[in-house]
């Protein structure tokens, strides 16, 4: 099979432009010679004479393109021309689209190489949306049956979890209730996937009038600032004068049972079994740019961050790496994994304050 890489532009901007398509024409080379396909390549700018061109690839005119493809009984054209760059004049583009439209009807396939200069994002995909073509670019790409598998996944562990939640329910409430007196259940507005707010639900683990007292201990947070941890949090049900860490309130963190409500959220559709940490509104409104991506997905009950030391972890900084890291390679085995080891962390307490 012979495949010919055509560029295709004017004469005045082909002395800048060139240099560009003629590497992407290079790569489609190699790339054919790899694949043992006999490569032809030609530059086709308008008003050029015929001969030999840069870095040795045949220059031929418009008026010549047609022929060149039939004279070298070429198979596939891949057209590497910037038609979508702006200023691109119209007749330049008529005669792209000519030659492609005479592609078509010798049956000859055509392969457009799309303007991906940008290195902003790590996954990019054409799609077809609203008729037309896109080139969607994003941090991860995931496929509908990916997602629809993760939604599945959080639906069968959502109903679990409601079960053993409501079993903990039985034993809980009266405890927290005979601790302190007052609501068995604490929520909070929490941000969710691209700054949605929405209300989380835990067992309570502190005292009634606790987030009245954060201010007063904002002092010894023992994180960056980005986010609130404190070895002997006075607030915890149970804390005593000594400063120790006994009690109901350190029972229930140590083994994470004030999460378990978290089910709830998972199938409303606010969290995912297993995602990023999510935020409290205060924390979301101190963010930087290059902290928001972390919340390219639905936040989790579980994530790398948690099962990677879980409380251990003082550095926001690294709480972001983990959560990048784990949007960046996100599998369903993966997640099924850190599942299992979150349920060995909750076993065993490491980690947790």
């Amino acid at each position: 099979m012979s495949v010919a890489a055509v560029m295709y532009t004017d004469e005045e901007a082909a002395s800048d432009r060139n240099e560009t398509a003629y590497e992407k024409m290079a790569a489609v080379r190699d790339e054919a010679s790899d694949r043992d396909v006999d490569a032809s390549e030609a530059a086709g700018v308008t008003g050029s004479q015929p001969g030999s061109g840069s870095a040795g690839y045949e220059v031929v005119s418009s008026a010549d393109a047609q022929e060149y493809i039939q004279r070298e009984w070429i198979d596939e054209v891949v057209y590497a021309g910037d038609k979508s760059r702006p200023g691109e004049s119209d007749a330049g583009n008529e005669r792209a689209e000519l030659l492609i439209s005479e592609c078509a009807v010798m049956g000859i396939t055509v392969h457009r190489i799309l303007d991906m200069r940008s290195d902003s994002f790590t996954a990019k995909t054409v799609e077809r949306l609203g008729g037309t073509y896109v080139l969607t670019e994003s941090i991860r790409s995931v496929s509908g049956y990916q997602l629809a598998e993760k939604k599945l996944m959080d639906i069968i562990g959502g109903l679990i979890g409601l079960v053993f939640t409501a079993l903990l329910t039985l034993f809980l409430a009266p405890a927290i209730f005979i601790s302190d007196p007052g609501p068995v259940f604490y929520s909070q507005e929490r941000v969710g996937k691209n700054g949605r707010v929405f209300r989380i639900y835990k067992f309570r683990s502190m005292y009634k009038d606790a987030e009245k007292h954060r201010a007063e201990l904002e002092e010894d947070n023992e994180t960056d600032g980005m986010m609130f941890k404190m070895e002997n949090d006075p607030r915890v049900l149970g804390s005593g004068p000594d400063g120790k860490r006994h009690g109901l309130g350190y029972f229930i963190r140590r083994h994470s049972l004030d999460e378990f409500p978290q089910f709830l959220n998972v199938l409303k559709g606010d969290m995912s079994l297993v995602g990023t940490r999510p935020p409290t509104v205060d924390e979301w409104n101190r963010y930087e740019l290059r902290h928001r991506a972390r919340l390219a997905i639905k936040p989790g009950l579980t994530g790398l961050w948690q099962t990677e030391g879980r409380s251990d972890i003082r550095d926001f900084d690294e709480v972001i790496a983990l959560d990048m890291k784990y949007i960046n390679e996100w599998t369903i085995a993966g997640d099924m994994k850190l599942i299992l080891r979150t349920i060995a962390e909750i076993f065993s307490g490491r980690g947790a304050r």
